[in-house]
């Protein structure tokens, strides 16, 4: 169990400093050749950041473990909504009416009903896979055209990761870090998690919705809370947003053709429900500007709490 515990640990941490290599190579490269920092934001660094997802999902699908990488979007989703903006909330008010987010929030809505429908028609198989791609291909096609036409009010839009000086070398160096670290990590992460679910005697879905679906939004969640110390957490509702958008239709479209993900009985009775709640409980606040404080924040954290001892009892 110490093994299975250390490779986890060691996973989670490869994972997350193997991505921001990825992320930080692959942006620094894209700019170079000349591509506009907008896109770059839009679509480098949004499939980037969500890179160890990616490649955990993927691992997991290939090592005849598809429930982890379920629970690992699924739980990641929840875990998204309830404690990445619950924790923060409890430091600093998230107020809502500083962005605009009304349709960001309809397209994750959207996408948690089509995976919720196509989940309960049977096993996540390749033509479903591609449903959920046609369906991200077509957000980012609309986000893209919308961020082209405001485009000089983002110009001067920083990007992740990006660096003025750094050499071609050490780009070059980021990415092949990122590449090689983020199999490594996710193997690691995949094989130590399955085996302490076999040594505790609980599914491979279970510890797919906490402990690899709360490893893998780690970075969201400290960032989210780094932000709300800087008196910044309405940079969280955003993140949050397009995080869960990208697990349910690129992460599960991409690890689909891989291989078919049967959906356990589990999910379809209880942890779809919770993500679809969470996803509901989100929107009063969103469309009725209504800020999100400390009150708020113990009710996330508590009702998250609350979830993950119910489904491991």
């Amino acid at each position: 169990m110490l093994i299975d515990i250390a490779m986890v640990v060691a996973g989670l941490v490869l994972l997350v400093f193997a991505g921001d290599w990825l992320v930080k190579g692959a942006v620094n490269l894209s700019l170079r050749l000349g591509i506009p920092a907008l896109i770059v934001s839009l679509t480098v660094v949004a499939f980037g950041t969500s890179a160890p997802e990616l490649l955990v999902s993927i691992t997991a699908v290939l090592n005849d473990n598809p429930s982890i990488a379920l629970g690992n979007v699924i739980g990641s989703n929840t875990a998204n909504i309830l404690l990445v903006l619950g924790l923060p909330a409890l430091i600093s008010v998230i107020h809502t009416h500083t962005h605009d987010t009304r349709e960001s929030y309809l397209m994750m809505l959207g996408s948690t009903v089509l995976f919720i429908a196509l989940a309960f028609s049977g096993p996540i198989t390749w033509w479903k896979a591609v449903v959920l791609l046609v369906a991200i291909g077509a957000i980012l096609t609309r986000q893209i055209l919308q961020a082209l036409g405001h485009r000089r009010d983002r110009d001067d839009e920083e990007v992740e990761g990006a660096e003025d000086s750094i050499t071609g070398r050490a780009i070059a160096v980021y990415i092949i870090l990122g590449l090689i670290g983020l199999p490594i990590g996710a193997n690691l992460l995949v094989s130590g998690a399955s085996d302490i679910a076999s040594a505790m005697g609980i599914s491979d879905a279970v510890i797919g919705l906490t402990l690899v679906a709360v490893g893998t939004s780690l970075p969201e969640l400290a960032t989210s809370i780094s932000a709300a110390l800087k008196g910044r957490a309405d940079v969280a509702l955003g993140n949050v947003i397009g995080s869960n958008i990208f697990n349910l239709l690129f992460i599960l479209g991409i690890a689909g053709l891989f291989g078919t993900m049967p959906v356990p009985p589990e999910m379809l009775r209880v942890d779809l429900w919770v993500m679809l709640a969470a996803t509901l409980v989100l929107g009063p606040f969103i469309f009725f500007r209504k800020s999100l404080g400390r009150m708020t924040g113990i009710a996330f954290t508590l009702a998250y709490i609350g979830y993950v001892v119910a489904i491991v009892a």
